[in-house]
């Protein structure tokens, strides 16, 4: 059998229809003007290779240029910088002929590649660049590198999948900069993907296509016309990591016509040691980062069944910042239990925001980073690693620590495929104006529910996630008053079976808030430069009963305005600032604190007037 895969839903199959997970890292080197894998001037190629191979990696990304792909189509190719003692077997190997060797390396241990177009010229910067033109490197040629190297592997079942561009990015007011819409212009990457995932399809249909995301999106109201900000500094735009904005395929899905299910979305996602992201500066954990980053991003295409996500890009360094650690953490955990597809940045240890997991001598492996963050995140069954090869195994046909996708299906091999029972219909209590509780009947399952997506209609909209939760309640918020919702919930298992939504449970919410106890809200300064200030405001529950909600206002001082907030909501109405709480931070017991932070132009001037509210 042929290895090749397709999407049925959000999960990625074999042609069998046996569900499998991409699993693995990536090797730069062929992006970059040595035109080859970093690393060959120490290690050796094969021993690399195995290595991954025997310690679970089913897949690499290996990221390309779109020059190299034109200078191999034209038979231009380059004898790289390689270190033969270390890899006699390299000798007098072109770099084109050092990438097909290593294919077979691939094929002998079991591994899958899958190719990233990481620039348009060979240049180890050359990602920085942020759209996929670039120069004599015209959207055609993009289109034309991606259709040769599509055409020369079309029989090789080793390369399953193609990236069509690593993180296509820029800010609003910037040029040039990737957006997304159903245009045909050419800064739109939605149209780019689509167009390039269509040309490679026709060549071979059987390959997986990964459309990344962008940096910004519009907020709902505004246009890729609109400024970045409006006069009073509310931002227009949502942003994210590079590649990492995935909001606009909802209202814009990328469209592969008759091979629709081929089609994988994959973002990126990093940590503060990489870039102090605005949701790194107060409080947050893997809820939080869940409900206010991923899901709105991105996540929200696995929890809809739209399409599988791969994640093409997270990692970094471990045991140096504690903030860092959390976030690694969090996401290895968001991995493991929704078994999301993902490579690993990276294999290199010359990368260096994120380190690698080998060191420095291209032979020792990191081994607290390797066991502690990516372990957990490979597939694994009985204890030995999965191949997505059908006849060998990981680290080659004799290995006794893997199995290959045909001994991973023969007998009572299979993966659970029983989706939990339906959970019970939701009851609700204590509504008020801005907040609910829910409760329900628990759902079962023949080996264990993990979790409930909590799903919430306004009025007659569409049902979306707002939460999701180990047991059966769930505190609503960020309600508006004197608004129809219908709220219904859906069980998950270890193994990604999501069962039917429950029957749902519609309520209104008052005109008015309720509940009892008060609040009060402290400001402080807590960084401060030319032209600008960071702050944080702590919200504490002076009452005698839980809060369900919060609210802080206050007059902005004459010259200071606020650009962002997180662990908060802001709407601004002249120079009066209201923050709303999220929804993971609304409900404090009596006593209990809560923050959040923001950042601001201006002299940062303490407001005088400040007043909280709590329901």
């Amino acid at each position: 059998m042929a290895d090749w895969l397709h999407a049925n839903g959000n999960k990625i199959v074999d042609e069998s229809g046996n569900q499998v997970w991409l699993t693995g890292t990536n090797w730069f080197g062929f992006n970059a003007t040595e035109r080859v894998f970093h690393g060959l001037w120490s290690g050796n190629i094969e021993t690399i290779t195995r290595q991954m191979a025997v310690r679970g990696i089913n897949i690499v990304r290996v990221p390309v240029s779109t020059q190299l792909l034109l200078e191999w189509r034209a038979g231009q190719t380059v004898m790289p910088n390689v270190n033969l003692a270390a890899n006699p077997e390299l000798a007098g190997m072109n770099n084109l002929q050092i990438f097909d060797h290593w294919l077979r390396l691939c094929e002998k241990y079991g591994l899958k590649v899958m190719l990233d177009v990481h620039s348009a010229e060979a240049d180890n910067s050359g990602h920085i660049y942020p759209v996929w033109w670039k120069g004599t490197i015209t959207p055609e040629k993009f289109y034309q590198g991606w259709e040769w190297v599509t055409a020369r592997y079309k029989s090789n079942d080793t390369i399953v999948a193609m990236d069509i561009k690593n993180e296509p990015h820029g800010q609003a007011g910037t040029s040039p900069r990737a957006k997304w819409d159903s245009s045909t212009d050419q800064d739109n990457f939605k149209h780019a993907c689509q167009t390039a995932g269509r040309r490679i399809l026709a060549i071979n249909p059987k390959v997986l296509i990964m459309c990344e995301g962008i940096e910004t999106y519009p907020r709902p109201g505004k246009s890729w016309d609109s400024p970045p900000n409006n006069p009073d500094r509310s931002p227009n735009y949502y942003n994210n990591w590079w590649g990492g904005n995935l909001r606009g395929a909802k209202d814009h899905p990328v469209n592969l016509g008759a091979n629709q299910d081929q089609l994988v979305y994959s973002p990126h996602d990093y940590g503060p040691l990489v870039f102090e992201q605005p949701w790194f500066a107060g409080e947050f954990d893997k809820t939080s980062l869940t409900n206010d980053v991923w899901r709105p991003n991105w996540l929200y295409l696995h929890e809809d069944r739209t399409a599988p996500l791969l994640i093409g890009e997270w990692g970094g360094r471990l045991g140096q910042d504690a903030r860092q650690d959390k976030w690694l953490k969090a996401l290895r955990d968001l991995i493991a239990e929704r078994k999301l597809h993902h490579t690993f940045w990276c294999l290199n240890p010359n990368s260096g925001d994120t380190g690698g997991l080998l060191l420095d001598d291209w032979k020792t492996w990191d081994e607290t980073k390797y066991n502690q963050i990516l372990k957990p995140t490979l597939w694994q069954h009985n204890g030995k690693f999965v191949s997505l090869d059908h006849q060998v195994r990981l680290g080659g046909t004799a290995s006794t620590t893997s199995i290959n996708l045909t001994e991973r299906y023969a007998g009572g091999g299979a993966d659970d495929t029983v989706a939990p029972t339906v959970p019970g219909r939701p009851t609700v209590t204590d509504v008020t104006a801005g907040t609910a509780k829910l409760s329900w009947a628990a759902s079962t399952d023949n080996v264990g529910v993990v979790s409930y997506d909590v799903l919430r209609a306004t009025g007659t909209g569409p049902a979306t996630v707002v939460g999701t939760v180990s047991g059966t309640t769930y505190q609503a918020g960020n309600l508006s008053a004197a608004t129809t919702y219908t709220f219904t919930v859906r069980a998950r298992d270890a193994a990604g079976n999501v069962s039917a939504a429950s029957a749902g449970r519609t309520i209104t919410t008052p005109a008015g808030g309720g509940g009892s106890g008060g609040c009060t809200a402290t400001y402080a300064l807590t960084n401060t430069w030319q032209g600008g200030f960071q702050g944080e405001v702590a919200v504490k529950n002076t009452g005698t009963a839980t809060t369900n909600s919060w609210t802080v206002t206050w007059t902005s001082p004459s010259g200071t305005t606020i650009s962002s907030v997180w662990n908060g909501t802001l709407t601004v109405a002249g120079a009066k600032l209201t923050v709303r709480n999220e929804p993971h931070n609304g409900q404090l017991a009596a006593g209990a604190v809560t923050s959040f932070g923001f950042t601001g132009t201006g002299p940062g001037t303490v407001p005088t007037t400040l007043s909280c509210t709590a329901s």
